[in-house]
Protein backbone atom coordinates (compact mmCIF):
# COMPACT_ATOMS: atom_id res chain seq x y z
CA UNK A 1 0.00 0.00 0.00
CA UNK A 2 1.20 3.42 -0.78
CA UNK A 3 1.98 5.99 2.10
CA UNK A 4 -0.61 8.68 0.55
CA UNK A 5 -3.25 5.92 0.61
CA UNK A 6 -2.42 4.92 3.74
CA UNK A 7 -2.93 8.08 5.53
CA UNK A 8 -5.87 9.03 4.00
CA UNK A 9 -7.56 5.75 4.86
CA UNK A 10 -5.34 6.49 8.03
CA UNK A 11 -7.34 9.78 8.92
CA UNK A 12 -11.03 8.49 7.39
CA UNK A 13 -10.81 5.51 9.97
CA UNK A 14 -10.51 8.13 12.82
CA UNK A 15 -13.20 9.52 11.23
CA UNK A 16 -15.18 7.02 11.61
CA UNK A 17 -14.23 5.85 15.05
CA UNK A 18 -15.31 9.70 16.51
CA UNK A 19 -18.77 9.04 14.46
CA UNK A 20 -19.29 5.84 16.40
CA UNK A 21 -18.53 6.90 20.01
CA UNK A 22 -21.23 10.25 19.47
CA UNK A 23 -25.15 9.96 19.86
CA UNK A 24 -26.42 8.32 16.59
CA UNK A 25 -28.91 10.34 14.94
CA UNK A 26 -31.66 8.59 12.74
CA UNK A 27 -32.40 11.82 11.26
CA UNK A 28 -28.25 12.61 9.82
CA UNK A 29 -28.62 11.25 6.16
CA UNK A 30 -24.90 11.84 5.55
CA UNK A 31 -22.27 11.92 8.18
CA UNK A 32 -19.42 12.40 5.57
CA UNK A 33 -20.80 15.84 4.99
CA UNK A 34 -19.60 16.83 8.25
CA UNK A 35 -16.95 19.40 8.23
CA UNK A 36 -12.93 18.74 10.20
CA UNK A 37 -11.67 21.17 11.70
CA UNK A 38 -7.65 21.31 12.38
CA UNK A 39 -6.47 23.36 15.32
CA UNK A 40 -2.65 24.16 15.10
CA UNK A 41 -1.30 26.11 18.15
CA UNK A 42 2.41 27.23 17.90
CA UNK A 43 4.24 28.19 20.61
CA UNK A 44 6.80 30.91 19.71
CA UNK A 45 8.80 33.73 21.54
CA UNK A 46 7.58 37.16 21.06
CA UNK A 47 10.12 38.28 19.02
CA UNK A 48 9.52 35.59 16.15
CA UNK A 49 5.48 36.70 16.37
CA UNK A 50 6.08 39.26 12.95
CA UNK A 51 7.82 36.60 10.79
CA UNK A 52 5.27 33.98 11.63
CA UNK A 53 2.25 36.70 10.56
CA UNK A 54 4.29 37.55 7.77
CA UNK A 55 4.33 33.29 6.64
CA UNK A 56 0.74 32.90 7.88
CA UNK A 57 -0.76 36.18 6.18
CA UNK A 58 1.41 35.80 2.70
CA UNK A 59 2.19 32.12 2.16
CA UNK A 60 -0.12 29.47 4.23
CA UNK A 61 -3.19 31.14 3.94
CA UNK A 62 -3.05 32.25 0.32
CA UNK A 63 -2.06 28.88 -0.61
CA UNK A 64 -4.86 27.29 1.41
CA UNK A 65 -7.26 29.47 -0.37
CA UNK A 66 -5.63 28.09 -3.85
CA UNK A 67 -6.70 24.62 -2.79
CA UNK A 68 -10.03 25.60 -1.97
CA UNK A 69 -9.26 25.12 1.69
CA UNK A 70 -10.70 27.13 4.08
CA UNK A 71 -12.48 29.62 5.89
CA UNK A 72 -9.08 29.78 8.16
CA UNK A 73 -8.81 31.73 11.13
CA UNK A 74 -5.47 33.18 13.21
CA UNK A 75 -5.82 33.74 16.69
CA UNK A 76 -3.63 34.62 19.74
CA UNK A 77 -4.29 34.22 23.17
CA UNK A 78 -5.00 36.80 25.87
CA UNK A 79 -3.60 37.29 29.03
CA UNK A 80 -6.21 36.44 30.76
CA UNK A 81 -5.63 32.64 29.28
CA UNK A 82 -3.80 29.49 30.90
CA UNK A 83 -0.46 29.38 29.23
CA UNK A 84 0.88 25.59 28.84
CA UNK A 85 5.11 26.03 28.64
CA UNK A 86 6.24 23.47 26.04
CA UNK A 87 9.03 21.22 27.67
CA UNK A 88 11.77 21.79 25.75
CA UNK A 89 15.58 23.39 26.19
CA UNK A 90 14.84 26.71 24.93
CA UNK A 91 11.03 27.38 26.36
CA UNK A 92 12.84 26.12 29.39
CA UNK A 93 14.93 28.84 29.77
CA UNK A 94 12.33 31.34 28.45
CA UNK A 95 10.09 33.05 30.88
CA UNK A 96 5.83 32.13 29.79
CA UNK A 97 5.29 36.16 29.71
CA UNK A 98 7.81 36.02 26.97
CA UNK A 99 6.07 33.07 25.19
CA UNK A 100 3.16 33.46 22.27
CA UNK A 101 0.86 31.04 21.43
CA UNK A 102 -0.76 31.45 17.81
CA UNK A 103 -3.73 29.52 16.79
CA UNK A 104 -4.74 28.37 13.65
CA UNK A 105 -7.97 26.97 12.60
CA UNK A 106 -8.57 25.63 9.21
CA UNK A 107 -11.66 24.23 8.10
CA UNK A 108 -11.56 21.05 5.68
CA UNK A 109 -14.57 19.19 3.82
CA UNK A 110 -13.02 16.00 3.64
CA UNK A 111 -10.48 13.58 5.40
CA UNK A 112 -8.50 13.80 2.03
CA UNK A 113 -8.03 17.29 2.59
CA UNK A 114 -6.03 17.25 5.78
CA UNK A 115 -4.37 13.97 5.00
CA UNK A 116 -2.58 15.35 1.49
CA UNK A 117 -2.51 18.67 2.54
CA UNK A 118 1.67 18.89 3.30
CA UNK A 119 2.71 17.09 0.05
CA UNK A 120 0.12 19.98 -2.04
CA UNK A 121 2.02 22.61 -0.27
CA UNK A 122 5.44 21.35 -1.05
CA UNK A 123 4.43 21.23 -4.88
CA UNK A 124 3.36 24.33 -4.89
CA UNK A 125 5.78 27.09 -6.12
CA UNK A 126 4.03 30.03 -5.55
CA UNK A 127 3.72 28.95 -2.10
CA UNK A 128 7.21 27.71 -1.82
CA UNK A 129 8.31 31.46 -2.88
CA UNK A 130 6.25 33.28 -0.12
CA UNK A 131 7.99 30.80 2.44
CA UNK A 132 11.24 31.31 2.29
CA UNK A 133 12.14 33.39 5.23
CA UNK A 134 9.78 31.01 7.39
CA UNK A 135 11.42 27.55 5.08
CA UNK A 136 14.75 28.70 6.25
CA UNK A 137 15.32 28.78 9.59
CA UNK A 138 17.92 27.50 11.24
CA UNK A 139 17.88 24.50 14.07
CA UNK A 140 19.51 26.93 16.60
CA UNK A 141 17.24 30.01 15.65
CA UNK A 142 13.50 28.41 14.90
CA UNK A 143 10.58 30.53 13.95
CA UNK A 144 8.51 28.39 16.71
CA UNK A 145 9.07 26.01 19.80
CA UNK A 146 6.40 23.33 18.71
CA UNK A 147 3.11 23.26 17.01
CA UNK A 148 0.21 21.15 18.76
CA UNK A 149 -2.15 19.92 16.38
CA UNK A 150 -5.67 18.79 16.93
CA UNK A 151 -8.19 17.06 14.30
CA UNK A 152 -12.08 17.43 15.34
CA UNK A 153 -14.84 16.16 13.89
CA UNK A 154 -17.90 18.47 13.75
CA UNK A 155 -21.21 17.59 15.45
CA UNK A 156 -24.23 15.75 13.98
CA UNK A 157 -26.49 18.80 14.81
CA UNK A 158 -23.88 21.22 13.97
CA UNK A 159 -22.26 19.87 11.24
CA UNK A 160 -20.46 22.81 9.41
CA UNK A 161 -18.62 25.79 11.01
CA UNK A 162 -20.84 29.31 11.15
CA UNK A 163 -18.66 31.83 10.11
CA UNK A 164 -19.08 34.91 11.66
CA UNK A 165 -18.89 38.49 9.97
CA UNK A 166 -15.06 39.04 9.80
CA UNK A 167 -15.27 42.98 9.18
CA UNK A 168 -17.20 43.34 12.55
CA UNK A 169 -15.19 43.22 16.06
CA UNK A 170 -14.87 39.69 17.69
CA UNK A 171 -13.51 37.95 20.46
CA UNK A 172 -13.19 34.41 20.51
CA UNK A 173 -14.14 31.64 23.46
CA UNK A 174 -12.31 27.83 22.90
CA UNK A 175 -13.19 25.58 25.17
CA UNK A 176 -12.13 21.61 25.58
CA UNK A 177 -14.20 19.25 28.20
CA UNK A 178 -12.16 16.26 28.81
CA UNK A 179 -13.76 13.35 29.93
CA UNK A 180 -12.50 9.83 31.63
CA UNK A 181 -13.56 7.70 28.71
CA UNK A 182 -15.77 7.35 25.78
CA UNK A 183 -19.04 6.69 27.17
CA UNK A 184 -18.80 9.89 29.15
CA UNK A 185 -17.72 11.86 26.00
CA UNK A 186 -20.46 10.68 24.32
CA UNK A 187 -23.18 11.57 26.85
CA UNK A 188 -21.91 14.92 26.65
CA UNK A 189 -21.59 15.38 23.57
CA UNK A 190 -25.80 14.12 23.44
CA UNK A 191 -26.22 16.68 26.20
CA UNK A 192 -25.54 19.49 23.70
CA UNK A 193 -26.97 18.15 21.40
CA UNK A 194 -30.22 17.55 22.97
CA UNK A 195 -30.45 21.20 24.67
CA UNK A 196 -27.44 23.02 25.39
CA UNK A 197 -26.61 24.43 22.00
CA UNK A 198 -30.11 25.57 21.67
CA UNK A 199 -29.97 27.42 25.43
CA UNK A 200 -26.08 28.62 24.13
CA UNK A 201 -27.57 30.23 20.61
CA UNK A 202 -30.73 31.82 23.50
CA UNK A 203 -28.37 33.48 25.74
CA UNK A 204 -26.17 34.83 23.41
CA UNK A 205 -23.07 32.37 23.68
CA UNK A 206 -22.81 32.25 19.69
CA UNK A 207 -21.34 29.12 18.69
CA UNK A 208 -18.91 29.01 15.91
CA UNK A 209 -18.47 25.34 15.67
CA UNK A 210 -18.83 22.19 17.96
CA UNK A 211 -16.91 19.19 17.34
CA UNK A 212 -15.29 15.50 19.00
CA UNK A 213 -11.75 15.15 18.48
CA UNK A 214 -10.63 12.45 16.49
CA UNK A 215 -6.71 13.05 17.52
CA UNK A 216 -5.61 15.08 20.37
CA UNK A 217 -3.25 14.30 23.17
CA UNK A 218 -6.05 14.41 25.85
CA UNK A 219 -8.54 11.87 24.08
CA UNK A 220 -11.48 12.15 24.76
CA UNK A 221 -12.61 15.32 24.26
CA UNK A 222 -14.97 17.55 22.72
CA UNK A 223 -14.47 21.18 21.23
CA UNK A 224 -16.47 24.31 21.00
CA UNK A 225 -15.67 27.97 19.57
CA UNK A 226 -17.56 30.74 20.69
CA UNK A 227 -17.45 34.44 19.49
CA UNK A 228 -18.89 37.60 21.20
CA UNK A 229 -18.40 41.52 20.24
CA UNK A 230 -15.94 41.90 23.15
CA UNK A 231 -15.61 40.62 26.94
CA UNK A 232 -18.56 42.55 28.30
CA UNK A 233 -20.67 40.58 26.38
CA UNK A 234 -19.17 37.17 26.48
CA UNK A 235 -19.07 37.64 30.70
CA UNK A 236 -22.64 38.99 30.61
CA UNK A 237 -23.89 35.82 28.39
CA UNK A 238 -21.87 33.52 30.82
CA UNK A 239 -23.56 35.25 33.54
CA UNK A 240 -26.84 35.14 32.07
CA UNK A 241 -26.49 31.25 31.16
CA UNK A 242 -25.75 29.71 34.36
CA UNK A 243 -28.95 31.28 35.51
CA UNK A 244 -31.14 29.90 32.94
CA UNK A 245 -34.06 28.00 33.88
CA UNK A 246 -33.37 25.64 30.86
CA UNK A 247 -29.83 24.51 31.84
CA UNK A 248 -30.29 24.46 35.32
CA UNK A 249 -33.41 21.35 34.27
CA UNK A 250 -31.15 19.78 31.95
CA UNK A 251 -27.99 19.36 34.10
CA UNK A 252 -30.34 17.95 36.67
CA UNK A 253 -31.08 15.00 34.71
CA UNK A 254 -29.77 11.79 35.54
CA UNK A 255 -26.00 11.54 33.77
CA UNK A 256 -25.94 14.60 32.42
CA UNK A 257 -23.78 15.99 35.90
CA UNK A 258 -20.52 17.50 34.84
CA UNK A 259 -19.03 15.34 37.94
CA UNK A 260 -20.14 12.27 36.53
CA UNK A 261 -18.90 13.16 32.67
CA UNK A 262 -16.39 15.87 32.34
CA UNK A 263 -12.92 15.63 34.01
CA UNK A 264 -11.37 19.05 32.76
CA UNK A 265 -12.43 22.35 31.01
CA UNK A 266 -10.14 24.53 29.67
CA UNK A 267 -10.61 27.91 28.95
CA UNK A 268 -8.99 30.05 26.13
CA UNK A 269 -9.63 33.40 25.11
CA UNK A 270 -8.69 34.51 21.52
CA UNK A 271 -8.02 37.40 19.37
CA UNK A 272 -8.20 37.14 15.33
CA UNK A 273 -5.33 38.71 13.94
CA UNK A 274 -5.79 41.09 11.56
CA UNK A 275 -5.30 38.89 8.42
CA UNK A 276 -7.62 36.09 9.57
CA UNK A 277 -10.44 34.77 7.36
CA UNK A 278 -12.66 34.00 10.62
Amino acid sequence: MQRRTFVRTSVASLGLAATAIAPTRAAEPNPAARELFELRTYTLTADKLPLLDAYLSKAFLPALERLGIGPVGVFTETESTERNVVADKKSASTPAKDLAKVTVLIVHKTADSVATLAARLAADEVYGKAATEYLAAKADDPVYLRIAVSLLGAFAGMPKLEKPDPSKPRLFNLRVYESHNERAAAKKVEMFEKGEIAIFRKVGLTPVFFASAIADPALPNLTYLLVFPDDAARGAAWGTFVKDPAWLELRALPGYADKEIVSRITNRILVPRPYSGI
